[in-house]
């Protein structure tokens, strides 16, 4: 299969997304390819389920093509994007040698491409770093520069903008995933064609059995699309003064799900299909989206087998307080993501907090 390939148009920052199967396999001629020629130093950053599989066949093809490599294995999960793993990670860097013109690769899934790229954007003050997404869910995360660590009390509190010279995505990874983090990532991709796409809503449910199955071609179609969405919309507002802030669809309550729970009980997919559902019912409630997005919404989502429901442990008090906390939050009133229709969303200012504690207290009484 040829590889697809996008772009995010950012003048002299843009770069590619390259979509295909056994593309890990190019990597040193996909980095030189960018720039990146051999010779300079790699630091390579992945997780402890990702190594055994990968790193190892990755860095000696990087050095037999000229590079120095060196790597860093970091514990798997979202607990991983702290300060402490961040000094760490740094730390790692400095031993290695690293100068300002070494490039970083983040090799994993989500967790590791936001942290990775948070130690590529401030060390030395910011050096070139690739994206290599092994996850579905990764293909929203690591597209679009946004780079960050979470705190205790909220998550991707700090953080940078800071883009890819290239996101290498070889979907032949995904056939290592479990079954409950390739439903993580159609969260992703749904939100997506949520967000501005209906017909590729219809084509995602019309082809839900293929996409489960990972079909390869469907599962490059997927994130050639669900891509597309967010290279059109970063392209447009690289560091989310409008319309960008609508690519998080569903976040405002899936990110208070995450920090409530630690970071453990829900993957952060799981807690935006959530959030996603409980947006739309915000929507119909306020008058903003006629009644139906929210069955179409749950509907798509448990097609991926999904969470839709209120998660039972979370107190709507305390989910609200951490809701609060959210980066669209100004002096105190909540800002939310919402659906005018499928494929239609619009960022909706100074929410009354008293209707969304009604429309969380109905969903944790169910």
């Amino acid at each position: 299969m040829w590889p697809r390939t996008l772009h995010v148009e950012l003048d002299e920052r843009s770069y590619p997304i390259q979509i295909g199967e056994g593309l890990l396999q190019q990597a040193a001629t996909l980095l030189q390819d960018v720039g990146i020629l051999p010779g300079r130093s790699l630091f390579i950053v992945t997780d402890e389920n990702v190594a055994p599989l990968y790193l190892s066949p990755l860095v000696s093809q990087l050095e037999t093509a000229g590079y120095r490599v060196a790597s860093c294995v970091i514990e798997a999960g979202e607990q991983s994007k702290s300060l402490a793993v961040y000094e760490r990670v740094m730390t790692a860097s400095i031993e290695a040698g690293l100068d300002r013109k070494s490039a970083l690769l983040a090799l994993g899934g989500g967790v590791v491409g936001d942290l990775a790229g948070f130690v590529a954007a401030t060390f030395m003050r910011g050096i070139d770093f690739v994206q290599v997404p092994t996850t579905l869910l990764a293909h929203d995360s690591s597209v679009g520069g946004k780079v960050a660590i979470n705190h205790p009390l909220g998550k991707n509190l700090i953080g940078a903008f800071h883009q890819p010279r290239m996101v290498l995505y070889d979907t032949a990874a995904l056939r290592s995933l479990p079954k409950r983090e390739v439903a993580a990532g159609f969260a992703e991709v749904i939100k997506h064609g949520l967000i501005s796409d209906e017909r590729f809503v219809t084509w995602l449910e019309e082809h839900a059995d293929e996409l489960w199955q990972l079909h390869s071609e469907y599962v490059a179609e997927a994130i050639q699309r669900g891509c597309a969405v967010k290279a059109a919309i970063v392209s447009a507002d690289e560091t989310e003064q409008g319309m960008r802030a609508l690519l998080n669809l569903g976040h405002t309550f899936g990110h208070a799900f995450e920090a409530l729970s630690d970071y453990a009980r829900l993957n952060h997919g799981e807690a935006i299909s959530i959030g996603m559902c409980l947006a739309a019912k915000t929507a119909e409630r306020m008058g903003l989206a006629d009644r139906g997005v929210y069955e179409r919404t749950a509907r798509v989502l448990r097609r991926f087998h999904l969470p839709t429901e209120w998660p039972k442990p979370f107190d709507p008090i305390q989910v609200l307080t951490v809701m609060k906390r959210d980066k669209k939050t100004v002096s105190g009133k909540l800002a939310l993501v919402l659906p005018r229709a499928i494929g239609r969303v619009e960022l909706v200012k100074e929410i009354e907090e008293s209707l969304i504690l009604e429309i969380m207290r109905e969903e944790w009484g169910k």
